[in-house]
């Protein structure tokens, strides 16, 4: 029984991350690629995940090794970052947050936004 998929997506107020939708709804089983873009220069970029009354939990960086079931491509020529979720499933479905960390060094975790 295929059931629906519902993923919520969240950037930056300022604009400094921008979601390139902003709710994103799939079938079981299909494969989902979330992405976003930013406009500053970062050191490295994450995604998170939210569920139902829960804390957002790190799922990936933009530097790290695919898994079974998520990967990351970070285009830094274009200022994008996806996360690909393949055979997506109704457990699957959560708040999705692309946070990034600046490179600015005067920064530090206090800069970072989400």
């Amino acid at each position: 029984m295929e059931g629906n998929l519902y993923l919520l997506f969240s950037g930056s107020s300022e604009n400094v991350l921008t979601p390139f939708k902003d709710v994103l709804m799939s079938l079981e089983g299909d494969s989902v690629t979330l992405s976003c873009n930013y406009s500053v220069s970062v050191s490295n970029l994450f995604w998170y995940q939210q569920k139902s009354s829960s804390s957002p939990q790190l799922l990936m960086t933009a530097y790290s090794e695919k898994t079974e079931k998520l990967s990351v491509n970070h285009d830094k020529q274009s200022k994008e970052l996806h996360l690909n979720i393949s055979s997506a499933a109704v457990s699957d479905s959560a708040v999705y947050y692309c946070a990034l960390e600046h490179s600015d060094t005067k920064c530090s975790r206090g800069c970072t936004k989400t």
